[in-house]
């Protein structure tokens, strides 16, 4: 009995595109990528699906065919090429028009070099038709290479332009497309940061959430968009710049939120040399959208729409420990500096040493990579069982430790936040969350005028809707 759960090889993938006679297009690759049209000539049977390949690996070809851009290896490029590739198709094969499924497959690709003193990663994207005269619809992802080897990314390369196409044509949902992207290739050899896949035959999908399944599935371990719900790389908006970082869940956005990005940014630009280009983040990590081991898209949902809303970048992650969210951000930040703005809560948890045994270095192993580039905690207060304000400079960890937390202190690695507003302190998220779902009044006075306007007009995080029976409201 024939398996239907099998997952096909990538040439048997190539040759069952090459066999369907609806699908026929373009494959075009700039730089290393230079490796997915030969999978399907390898494959047998080309002619049914390929109509053109191409390869403009000079600069100035490049240039004359797609037209310049500041980047070769860039979503700018990736585009051109599409629009131009997918624009001949239309324009030649008119004959074939409606009997074909039209597509144009594109990647522009930077690969190691011999020295291995850059990182592989490109853009690869297809815009394809899956019926004949229909509008197209459009996938575009960026990879990263992982392996050491140019030819072993190459090959990576041809793998997943082929899971790509194939999973376009042949998945039934965005997930599923997604999840067809690593067949056949070990994860560790690459990562997939950035998904996105529009047209009209996936109008109803939230690119959104399809960044956040990216780190649910295990492709990548930071995924972003920015305030316009646009999934966007790390790298593009971070890279040379000042960034700061406020962790939390935001169930909902409080007034406390705010005010520790408020005043987290003020103590900030204090004791950074350039203050200018500064880039404001938030970060919910992954543990923090589940509950009881479940993921809640349309929670996620609510979170984000509440903080783009107010003007954010957002960055979904599955780095719970400081250290580790430390070190992948500071790659783009190069000499500049990175504020991570956090609670005394969280400042309690990384001098804990048990959540290092797993570390051979332990808690200085995790100190070293915390504090090894230019990384700033910044520390905003609480207000204890007592009533007592305690900020980060009242914070005492084990005595053993104690020492090194002075000099973090003295050598301005860990700061105190002045100025906040600690009339708000009360204000704990949970119990605004209770009071929302309970249809309580006095919440909206522990949240910003938007975020209350917000959820009330979109019924965010199960607020109630108001029926109308009998001339009659009930809640």
């Amino acid at each position: 009995m024939e398996d239907f759960n099998k997952i096909l090889t990538t040439k048997e993938k190539a040759l069952q595109l090459n066999l369907d006679t609806r699908i026929y297009g373009t494959v075009a690759e700039i730089g290393g990528g230079q490796e997915v049209a030969a999978y399907f000539f390898k494959a047998g049977a080309t002619s049914g699906t390929i109509a053109k390949t191409m390869s403009a690996y000079d600069m100035t070809f490049s240039d004359a065919i797609y037209g310049k851009c500041d980047r070769y290896v860039s979503k700018e490029k990736l585009l051109k090429m599409l629009d131009r590739e997918y624009g001949l198709l239309a324009q030649r094969l008119t004959h074939r028009a409606k009997r074909s499924t039209f597509f144009a497959y594109a990647n522009t690709v930077e690969v190691i070099n011999y020295n291995q003193s850059n990182a592989g990663h490109g853009w690869m994207g297809i815009r394809f038709q899956k019926h004949s005269g229909s509008e197209h619809n459009e996938c575009i992802i960026h990879v990263k290479l992982r392996d050491l080897d140019t030819e072993w990314q190459q090959q990576v390369l041809g793998i997943i332009g082929v899971n790509l196409i194939h999973a376009c044509y042949h998945c039934q949902t965005p997930e599923e497309i997604i999840n067809a992207l690593a067949d056949n290739v070990r994860q560790n050899r690459f990562e997939i940061d950035m998904f996105s896949i529009s047209g009209p035959d996936f109008h109803a999908v939230d690119n959104r959430l399809m960044t956040l399944k990216l780190v649910k599935n295990g492709l990548t371990q930071v995924a972003m968009f920015g305030p316009d719900e646009n999934v966007i790389l790390p790298s593009d908006i971070i890279y040379g710049k000042n960034a700061i970082v406020l962790r939390g869940r935001f169930r909902p956005v409080t007034h406390v939120n705010v005010d520790m990005m408020i005043t987290g940014m003020r103590a900030y630009k204090k004791v950074v040399r350039n203050a200018k280009d500064i880039v404001p983040v938030v970060e919910i990590t992954l543990k923090d959208l589940t509950m009881d081991g479940e993921l809640d898209e349309q929670d996620y949902l609510d979170r984000v729409d509440l903080l783009c809303s107010l003007g954010q970048n957002v960055m979904i992650s599955n780095y719970q420990e400081h250290y580790k969210l430390a070190g992948y951000l500071s790659q783009f930040i190069k000499d500049k500096t990175l504020g991570i703005i956090i609670g005394m809560n969280n400042l309690a948890r990384i001098f804990d040493e048990k959540y290092y045994e797993n570390l051979d270095g332990g808690i200085l192993e995790s100190f070293a990579r915390l504090f090894g580039s230019n990384v700033k905690l910044l520390v905003y207060p609480i207000k204890d069982k007592k009533g007592e304000i305690k900020t980060g400079n009242d914070f005492m960890p084990e005595e053993h430790l104690l020492s090194l937390f002075r000099y973090f202190i003295e050598n301005q690695k860990i700061l105190s936040i002045p100025d906040a507003k600690v009339e708000n302190l009360h204000i704990i998220s949970d119990q605004v969350l209770k009071m929302i779902e309970n249809g309580e009044n006095g919440w909206e006075a522990m949240v910003p005028n938007r975020v209350a306007d917000a959820i009330k007009r979109n019924h965010l995080f199960n607020y109630p809707y108001e029926i109308q029976i009998d001339n009659e409201e009930f809640i």
